[in-house]
């Protein structure tokens, strides 16, 4: 008998295997393919955990914590996964089988595949906890990958918009500032920290952001958002998120989204309070529920009016919130209403918005809204 059936021997009497016909894909069990990166690019079966087996011991214990889990890890034939269950059980893991048969037996029960493309590959250890998300799960996570979000501000909405989306594993967000960072901005602007003042804030936003989620494609242009470049750049993302503090810029914001069919993610804060909506789509647009800019002195901006940094946290996440559901297709989304915090009082409400059929953007056919747009070229971005 050769020293491999031995150890096979020995494996069978401390391991169970479990039968392909039998695997529930919905079902709690975690299910790890220990195959290496090269053979699990040909596809692996759905929700499992890519943990080559050279790398199990090192790894396994910060993905399946609980070790009172049930357990199906699985190679390419049934082999080096009783091998790696039984390592499994060693290391104090109750409830561990190993797959008959291994992917192999699996297609050829018809069980189906998930295939890896190099567009949505992803570190499966950094997005874990997610990954678990019913709603969300590894097709939610491909998109993600696959999302571009343009987010104009980097300052008290935007950097918690883009640390969260960036944590989140967002493929590609692009920033759009032309400011600098400023001592007053750090109270609230947590993208920035004391050594980057007078840096510009997209650069400073880069700097965070890379560090956090390296496998995230940080776009920045140290540019007023005008007209031009609105028509530049809105059309090739998929969401856009404004935190911006001025009406002009909001306004230009909306026609252009709704000219080029985006979705715009909106948030605005004052002292303890907040508001987060979603325009767009099938819902009101912004100009419906706002149709005139009010008097500066009725609505002064942070700088002005004042505001506690953690309020723009709070809105921000939400508002990074709302793009993951957009971008993953997640019902229960702020489209046609807005969520509205007192932070002081800790009073929370979700009012309903309609569209507004004399409405001055959306009512219109969405070609006559470059012309009407333009008129805002000269507007400016204010974080």
């Amino acid at each position: 008998m050769s020293h491999l059936a031995k150890l096979l021997g020995q494996a069978r009497r401390t391991v169970c295997e479990v039968e392909a016909d039998t695997v529930n894909v919905n079902s709690s069990c975690v299910i790890i393919d220990c195959r290496e990166p090269e053979e699990s690019s040909s596809g692996v079966i759905p929700g499992a955990l890519c943990i080559p087996r050279g790398l199990l011991e090192s790894k396994v214990e910060r993905l399946v914590a609980d070790k009172g889990q049930p357990i199906i890890i699985y190679c390419a034939s049934g082999v080096r996964s009783l091998l790696a269950a039984k390592t499994l059980h060693e290391m104090g893991y109750a409830q561990v089988t190993s797959l008959a048969g291994g992917i192999e037996a699996w297609k050829a029960s018809g069980g189906t595949l998930s295939h890896i493309h190099e567009d949505t590959q992803f570190d499966r250890e950094r997005y874990l906890s997610q990954l678990k998300l019913p709603d969300l799960g590894e097709a939610g996570q491909a998109r993600l990958k696959r999302a571009r979000v343009l987010i104009i501000g980097a300052g008290g909405l935007g950097s918690p918009v883009a640390l969260y989306l960036a944590a989140a594993g967002v493929g590609t967000l692009t920033l759009v500032d032309h400011d600098t960072v400023d001592k007053s901005n750090l109270q609230r602007q947590i993208l920035h920290t004391s050594d980057r003042i007078g840096l510009a804030k997209v650069e400073s936003a880069w700097i965070t952001l890379r560090a956090l989620n390296p496998e995230v494609n940080v776009g920045r242009l140290q540019r007023r958002f005008d007209f031009s470049l609105a028509q530049e750049i809105v059309p090739d993302h998929d969401v856009v998120v404004d935190g911006t503090d001025n009406f002009t810029t909001r306004y230009l914001v909306n026609h252009v989204c709704h000219r080029f069919n985006k979705y715009c993610v909106h948030g605005s804060v004052y002292q303890w309070q907040g508001q987060v909506a979603v325009f767009g789509g099938e819902g009101p647009c912004y100009e419906c529920v706002f149709p005139e800019a009010p008097d500066g002195e009725m609505a002064p901006n942070c700088a002005e009016g004042g505001v506690l940094g953690a309020v723009t946290g709070i809105v921000g996440a939400a508002m990074a919130c709302e793009v993951i559901k957009l971008l993953c297709g997640i019902e229960g989304g702020l489209t046609g209403a807005m969520a509205s915090f007192d932070l002081k009082g800790m009073d929370f409400a979700r009012l309903k918005l309609d569209r507004d059929p004399r409405c001055n953007c959306c009512s219109m056919p969405r070609e006559s809204d470059v012309y009407r747009a333009a008129k805002s070229e000269h507007c400016y971005l204010r974080t």
